[in-house]
């Protein structure tokens, strides 16, 4: 196909007809044995300007003329991949322009309704095809039964009536993981049942990072690198995803699991394949010893937060009884 044939197809279709355009272009490319290159980009370059002026019925039936198609535009692909499943289903479950890269990358953008037309597809990659039987079902993966975990509080002496209360540093912190961990368990049982006990490393980061709530996740973090609720919170909540595929490689995370993990928690950071290649490159050139230099230096830092907060907590009650004494003799 020339560029003159899609001129011709234009001049036809002016005035505005941006429906007809679109199918009437993929229709001819469709019809084509062996398109090269030059048309390949010829077709993107004509349909990707016009993709947010047609109709959802366009966008389907192009979905479904292109999933018959061997030599699909990547491109124009990947655009339609990202709508509804209704629209999208045929190119999820046989087209070959979709690496899996891609289809991990789908399958963790739009979840489930994606995933389960992804699971259609003849030949898919084992790993691809264990991760959405997890996801439609994680009662299936073999995990230890929960654990059942009763807390009896410690008995503490009676604090004099002089003595300041203020709570020591980083009870706040384990205060509020313990409440996020009890939110976990079914409503109305007397002992706090974890949901995540018992379950592997993995397991329990994938599952709160699938919450879609950045706390869960957050705890889970802490608990598998044992390092404080607020350094997870921070590694998280960077603007980047650096310091979280630090904590992901020193945990020896295989790349899928590492990147879905990624790709729930930093959504907005794989905008395109480029962007999850290079995720994956990074993941696989990063070594395992400087990750786990790195959770070491968090673990270092959360000490020294902990002794300095210690140190202001004494010098504060020294300060108070010096007061104390002065008023004394004072009087």
């Amino acid at each position: 196909m020339s560029s003159s044939d899609f001129r011709h197809i234009a001049i036809r279709t002016e005035a505005g007809k941006a429906e007809r355009l679109f199918r009437a272009a993929v229709s001819a490319f469709c019809s084509l044995t062996r398109p090269s290159r030059r048309e390949i980009a010829q077709l993107e370059d004509l349909t990707l300007p016009l993709f947010d002026e047609v109709s959802v019925e366009s966008r389907r039936y192009v979905a479904a003329a292109l999933s018959e198609c061997e030599y699909a535009p990547a491109a124009l692909v990947r655009r339609l991949a990202e709508e509804p499943v209704e629209i999208a289903a045929p190119l999820l479950t046989r087209s070959n322009a979709l690496s899996d890269i891609d289809l991990i990358a789908l399958i963790g953008r739009h979840g489930l309704p994606h995933a389960r037309a992804i699971a259609r597809r003849k030949e898919l990659n084992a790993t691809i095809a264990h991760l959405i039987r997890a996801l439609e079902k994680p009662t299936l993966v073999n995990t230890r039964p929960p654990e059942t975990v009763t807390k009896i509080a410690p008995v503490k002496p009676a604090a004099s009536a002089t003595e300041d209360n203020r709570p020591d540093p980083g009870v706040p912190e384990e205060n509020a993981r313990r409440r996020l961990r009890s939110m976990m368990r079914p409503a109305g049982e007397s002992a706090a049942v974890n949901l995540f006990l018992g379950q592997p490393t993995y397991l329990k980061l994938r599952e709160t990072a699938l919450t879609g709530n950045l706390a869960f996740f957050q705890t889970a973090l802490a608990d598998a690198l044992d390092i404080d609720f607020a350094t997870a919170r921070s590694i998280t909540e960077q603007s980047g995803y650096a310091a979280l595929l630090a904590a992901l490689k020193a945990l020896d995370l295989s790349e899928d699991r590492a990147f879905l993990i990624a790709v729930a928690v930093h959504p907005g950071e794989f905008p395109h394949p480029q962007a999850i290649r290079l995720f994956l490159d990074r993941y696989r050139l990063l070594h395992r010893e400087a990750a786990l230099d790195k959770v070491r230096a968090w673990k270092a830092e959360t000490l020294s937060r902990a002794i300095r907060g210690n140190a202001i907590e004494t010098g504060r009650h020294a300060s108070n009884s010096d007061d104390k004494a002065a008023g004394r003799k004072a009087s």
